[in-house]
């Protein structure tokens, strides 16, 4: 069966619209300033907040 009309672009956009990628957000790092996600803990120095740091692993190239 074919459609019965022909389905307008603006209306396809307007169904298509809530299958957007959304932006992640990034907060600074409070210690070596480089960014990281919210609520996590920096991949480059391993500071979460005051009480807590994790003892990053660091690969050397050689």
């Amino acid at each position: 069966m074919l459609p019965v009309k022909k389905t307008a672009k603006g209306r396809t956009k307007r169904r298509r619209s809530h299958q957007r990628l959304e932006a992640v957000n990034y907060s600074i790092c409070k210690k070596c300033e480089s960014p990281k996600l919210p609520h996590a803990a920096c991949e480059n120095c391993g500071y979460l907040n005051p009480k807590i740091t994790l003892n990053v692993a660091r690969e050397d190239a050689d």
